[in-house]
């Protein structure tokens, strides 16, 4: 009997690194009062959604203001570090 050969096993495939420009070119140039105006057009309509498609929604609401969230939270860490950064260079 031939002895068996065992296969190795591969190598985990290399992901590339995800990137999201359009992201960051907005937080890079936002302040807080722009991403609250971004939102602000959006709320207006979503709540006047009727009928079926209310439930539907209120589902986008809660998505939208999650993403409002974190965009305002990476604003707030870009702020906050360009002001460590400053103040170090004094």
């Amino acid at each position: 009997m031939a002895p068996s050969k065992r296969s190795e096993p591969a190598a985990p495939a290399v992901l590339p690194a995800p990137s999201y420009p359009a992201i960051e070119g907005f937080v890079e140039r936002a302040s807080s009062a722009d991403v609250e105006g971004v939102f602000a057009s959006l709320a207006g309509p979503l709540a006047e959604l009727k009928g079926p498609r209310a439930a539907q929604g209120k589902k986008v609401e809660a998505a939208v203001a999650r993403t409002q969230e974190l965009l305002s939270h990476l604003v707030e860490v870009k702020e906050r570090l360009e002001a460590e950064k400053k103040g170090k260079r004094r």
